[in-house]
């Protein structure tokens, strides 16, 4: 197992792919946690076009082993030259017949324990119990996303959509004119697979028309310390090396 191009593309392009991170009973294992998972009003946000579990690792522990594969440990360890942790996992389930779309954005917030008026700590929000922040720039281009994917998933049902190397214009309003919608890119991701992207790369997704649905683990790792007093609302450290 190496992951050296996937580093390579992330850094230059904002966004790879990965194919084969877990097997079959893996992904099967994983679906088995989260149904049978206790729910808490806070954290599990359920609609018509979609069912979200915030906080995933602290409220589904049974999770860990599983989704912290040899792989995903190795491609961690590949993807960072110092070490990394666990800041943010969220479970994603677009329904089959989900008319849920997201129009294109950069993921600018991350999840802390408290608020503080600090600087360079801008645009505060509080929902479902937990405060969320955008911090310092060097943060949000330090952060990496991995996307578990539980089901393929295409155009059709719900896979992103990216503007190749728009992270590297760091925090861009929606309407802004330095990015062109037609360089856009659809990551498609197979069974067991994952898509790896920066938060500050431009990123949509459509509606689902295939009837199928799509099952994602949002992961996301950092390894910057907070401005004190401020820390990470869902810190987990990992094992970087085999």
């Amino acid at each position: 197992m190496n992951y050296s191009k996937n580093k390579i593309e992330l850094k230059e392009n904002g966004y790879s792919i990965v194919t084969d991170l877990y097997s079959d009973n893996e992904i099967n294992s994983m679906i088995v946690c989260i149904e049978n998972a206790k729910q808490d009003a806070n954290s599990f946000l359920k609609t018509k076009d979609l069912f979200a579990i915030r906080q995933l690792i602290n409220h589904v522990p049974e999770l860990r082993n599983v989704l912290f594969n040899k792989k995903l440990t190795q491609l961690i360890s590949d993807l960072s030259e110092s070490e990394y942790f666990l800041t943010k996992a969220i479970y994603f389930d677009k329904p089959s017949d989900s008319n849920w779309f997201v129009g294109y954005h950069q993921d600018l917030s991350i999840s802390v324990d408290k608020k503080a008026e600090l600087k360079n700590y801008l645009n505060w929000t509080f929902k479902k119990g937990q405060y969320g922040v955008q911090p310092p720039i060097d943060i949000l281009q330090d952060t990496v996303t991995i996307r578990v994917h539980l089901d393929k998933t295409d155009k059709n049902n719900g896979a992103l959509k990216v503007i190749p190397k728009s992270h590297l214009k760091g925090i861009v309003r929606a309407n802004s004119k330095d990015w062109n919608i037609e360089n856009e890119y659809i990551c498609k991701v197979e069974k067991g697979g994952a898509m790896l992207m920066k938060p500050l790369t431009l990123h949509a997704s459509d509606r689902t028309t295939n009837g199928k649905k799509r099952r994602v683990i949002h992961l996301e790792f950092n390894k910057h310390t907070l401005a004190e007093p401020l820390k990470w609302l869902e810190y987990n450290s990992i094992k970087t090396s085999l």
